[in-house]
């Protein structure tokens, strides 16, 4: 298996080594105090020193009344996810829609869901999306102005929040449909709140950002635009058409994708989900997991059962949680500037397989090697030596993404692996 390299330019080694400066520095104040409002600047989002930056965490599952995530809104698990998982940002789902307990028909439970999350990462010092999960928006304009408006009025003085107004607009066009809802409900949040991000949805689940990009709002600053993914579902395709956004002058910021099938279950991807995170790493982006709850699905962060308060071990987490903890923790150093540094020596013969692997994976070098596996967090957690191949077990490694590194007389390379 030819292992995968990435052939990054000048400017985006030094683009990532600037970000990854900037999320080493967090480690000693909280992400908010270290890069305060944001802003778009061309096609990035950067910091108020005017530096590019890229947040890493987790999406709350649709608060609805009646689905069950309801206990997962909760100030301890912000602080779980902050402190263990190492989530810079965190992203309250309001459902809306009339049906399972909404926003429409419980108003006030669903708000004051969203209240606990904002105020949560506000004390966190940590970024928070207050979102309207809506399929439909364009049909709850007024509904949606009004609960922007005391969003606005409520926080928007600090720096923490963002407004993401469309999560998924579905069966309608951007230009006639979600473009002229997204204008009236950006005004309504201007009036109060005249500079905090806001983030739009584009048809087909927010997937038709090049359709956007070919029409972008005018009309207000500081508006990107959201590209979800699910892993088993979305490729090349999709990372095509987001490209096409990028190309065409759109800032992005993804607020929601998962590592399985587009209808949130199934198998986790990781080859899938290891390409997108070597896109976003590439263009600077944002990205919010889904999601928070023990909701038996292949999404679901953690296990049926597991507690709603976080203080979750690792066998409380899924296959899904574990791949996710492992990217966002230390986001974006352990991911993208490390590889940047020493993975692309095309002098060091390195092949790695299978990737991802279950028990066993099959190291083929030349002449004499060291290898060592690095989990997430940049702890050495096995070594092992070998002469042009070797096989490792790894039955006691625990399920998600791993660094290993290959010492050899050429020099030293790098690459990621995944355990299934």
């Amino acid at each position: 298996m030819q292992i995968m390299k990435k052939n990054y330019s000048p400017l985006k080694v030094i683009t990532i080594l600037c970000f990854t400066l900037f999320s080493l520095s967090v480690n000693a104040q909280g992400v908010v105090s270290s890069n305060g409002a944001l802003s778009v600047s061309g096609t990035h989002i950067v910091n108020e020193s005017g530096n590019i930056v890229s947040f890493a965490g987790n999406s709350m599952f649709w608060s609805n009344s009646t689905w069950g995530a309801e206990p997962f809104y909760n100030a301890n698990v912000v602080n779980w996810l902050k402190n263990d998982w190492g989530s810079t940002i965190v992203r309250a789902a309001m459902g809306v829609g009339p049906e399972n307990g909404g926003y429409l028909v419980d108003q006030t439970g669903n708000e004051n869901r969203v209240k606990t999350i904002v105020d949560a990462a506000i004390a966190e010092d940590i970024y928070v999306i207050i979102d309207w999960h809506s399929h439909d928006a364009h049909n709850q304009q007024s509904e949606a102005i009004a609960f922007f408006t005391n969003m606005a009025n409520l926080y928007g003085s600090y720096d923490n929040v963002i407004y993401e107004i469309y999560n998924e607009p579905t069966s309608c066009s951007w230009s006639n449909d979600v473009k002229p809802y997204a204008e009236a409900v950006i005004a309504a949040i201007r009036a109060v709140d005249p500079d905090n991000l806001i983030i739009v949805g584009s048809p087909t689940w927010s997937q038709d950002v090049d359709v956007a990009s070919l029409d972008p709002i005018t009309s207000s600053t500081n508006i990107a635009y959201t590209i979800h993914f699910y892993a088993g579902t979305h490729g090349t395709w999709e990372r095509s058409k987001a490209q096409t956004a990028i190309d065409n002058g759109l800032a992005l910021f993804c607020t929601e994708w998962g590592t399985v099938n587009a209808n949130g279950d199934g198998a986790v991807d990781a080859v899938s989900t290891e390409q997108w995170m070597e896109f976003f790493c590439e263009n600077s982006i944002s990205h919010v997991n889904w999601h928070i709850h023990d909701k038996p699905e292949g999404s679901a962060a953690v296990i049926p059962g597991a507690s709603p308060n976080g203080n979750w071990t690792s066998n409380d987490l899924t296959a899904s949680g574990t791949l996710v903890k492992s990217l966002i923790s230390g986001w974006p150093a352990r991911n993208c500037e490390g590889d940047a540094s020493v993975s692309d020596n095309d002098a060091i013969s390195l092949n790695v397989y299978p990737n991802p692997f279950e028990n066993t994976i099959h190291i083929e070098g030349e002449g004499y090697f060291e290898i060592t596996v690095f989990d997430a967090m940049g702890k050495q957690i096995l070594v092992d030596y070998g002469m042009n191949s070797i096989s490792l077990n790894t039955n006691d490694l625990a399920q998600g993404s791993y660094i290993l590194q290959l010492n050899s007389l050429q020099g030293v390379k790098r690459t990621k692996i995944a355990k299934l």
